[in-house]
């Protein structure tokens, strides 16, 4: 199974090609894709057209969606905050901390484009794709 950040999913639907899309475009359907319900509100409130969105949502049902945070993975978030601000580096966005700790507390790899997840790789173990 590989997550699929909201980067990514953007992306995709708007027809851009890059190293990502071309990964998600070869997996759906093949693998087991997963996205949390963070990555699903970033990605469906973006559509400007009906059709669009009702063309996302229902690829979106052969997704599995993960309710990606509660009180314990709330508290890991903050304390991988804290950890990579120690070192000099500011996640620029909270939804990313989450998506990311989730991701490492499931052991489940992450398909992301988005440059805020690199540090997460590099010191607290995310694997990244």
């Amino acid at each position: 199974m590989i997550l699929v950040d909201s980067s990514v999913w953007i992306d995709y639907f708007t027809g851009i090609s890059n190293a990502q899309t071309n990964t998600l475009d070869h997996i759906l359907g093949v693998q087991s894709v997963a996205a949390g319900d963070l990555i699903l509100t970033e990605v469906l409130q973006g559509f400007k057209y009906d059709k669009d969105y009702e063309s996302a949502k229902m690829l979106f049902e052969n997704v599995t969606i993960f309710e990606m945070l509660n009180r314990e993975l709330a508290i890991e978030s903050a304390e991988n905050y804290r950890s990579l601000r120690r070192r000099g580096i500011t996640v620029r966005k909270t939804a990313d901390v989450i998506i990311a700790t989730f991701c490492i507390n499931q052991r489940i790899p992450l398909l992301f484009s988005d440059r805020d997840f690199n540090p997460f790789v590099e010191h607290l173990g995310l694997n990244g794709i």
